[in-house]
């Protein structure tokens, strides 16, 4: 019993409560919604789900980001705008460098995506921890720059490239499962091995609970501060190298367009909060399979595009209620009030 109160107060649990209630919800609609079957064209394993945690991929790797981000009482509005950059840089260079088809042309536009994303990430964190700006306006800037930054690599253009081994890091599979979710979520375990098994998850939990006494006790926030930015930015980077090599193509307009809104619900969803302090990189995995199965069940439901925003408000609207002890005990109150009156009827 002491381990199903615990459970419930959990807040991941609650996410992934609403993975099962938006899958029982598309079941019903087609109840072959959740059948994998094998792609006749490819020979690989096909289906709705393995589509949820391919989409899954890009959403973790910037919650992930994100998550340390808001434990020092910060925030990153730039990841998606990052993710765009990132997706640039791999397409431009795969379409300059020579092999196309080769894997280390593949190495190459990851390395490049990767040192661009991790430069804009050294400014966010100069900017926040050296300049003193806050972190709304320095990465709110920084979104903007990023985006123009994109177009000036593509040249403006929507840029395709082709390269077989990139292309396999969305449309691939490692035991039936999505290539790009299996190494999101390995880039989640060796993440969450640094920060548990180092005092780094310490000192940026430290940061964001009281900065004063944390700087009394010896932790210098600014290096903490910059590595959290660039790490951010490395993994929005990472993010969008999964989103373009499913397509091949980077729209310098719409890719990562708005998921920074998506890094931060499925951070809080997780339960880290807002206002800093511990956080919980279990609770934001979670919180971004939740934004994926929520992004796919909208499309599945062929709700409008005018009435998306305001149909996935109000599922996590519900799912943060539900999260909330206080309305929890609310509604037991009213349960037992209402078979007091029944037994004493």
């Amino acid at each position: 019993m002491a381990f199903v109160k615990t459970l419930i107060r959990t807040p991941w649990f609650w996410g992934i409560v609403g993975i099962a209630l938006l899958l029982t919800l598309n079941v019903i609609k087609d109840p072959t919604y959740l059948r994998i079957g094998v792609n006749s064209t490819t020979g690989l394993l096909a289906g709705n789900v393995l589509d949820i945690l391919r989409v899954s991929a890009p959403i973790i790797m910037i919650a992930l980001g994100m998550t340390f981000v808001i434990a020092t009482k910060g925030i990153d509005l730039s990841v998606g705008s990052i993710m765009a950059v990132g997706g640039a840089a791999a397409m431009e260079t795969l379409r300059a460098v020579e092999g196309q088809n080769a894997v280390g042309a593949m190495f190459t536009a990851i390395g490049v995506a990767l040192l661009i994303g991790a430069l804009l990430g050294l400014v966010n964190g100069v900017l926040v921890a050296v300049v003193g700006l806050q972190p709304f306006i320095s990465t709110l800037v920084m979104m903007l720059a990023a985006r123009g930054i994109a177009r000036v690599i593509t040249g403006g253009q929507n840029t395709n490239a082709t390269n077989a081994p990139f292309r396999e890091i969305s449309n691939g599979q490692i035991f039936g499962l999505p290539t790009s979710f299996v190494l999101a979520i390995v880039i989640v375990v060796v993440v969450s091995l640094i920060m548990r098994r180092t005092a780094l998850g310490l000192m940026i939990e430290s940061i964001g609970i009281n900065p004063a006494a944390s700087r009394l006790a010896g932790i210098r926030p600014r290096p903490i501060l910059i590595t959290v930015y660039v790490l951010s930015a490395i993994l929005a980077a990472t993010g969008g190298l999964f989103t373009v090599s499913e397509v091949m193509t980077v729209d310098v307009s719409g890719t990562g367009y708005q998921m920074e809104l998506d890094a931060i619900l499925a951070v809080v969803i997780g339960g880290t909060s807002l206002a800093g302090g511990k956080f919980s990189i279990l609770g934001s995995t979670v919180g971004a399979l939740l934004i994926a199965t929520l992004n796919k069940t909208v499309l599945f439901l062929g709700v409008s595009a005018a009435a998306t925003p305001a149909f996935k408000a109000i599922v996590i609207v519900v799912l943060v209620l539900l999260q909330s002890e206080r309305v929890r005990n609310y509604v037991l109150q009213l349960g037992r009030r209402r078979s007091r009156k029944e037994v004493v009827a």
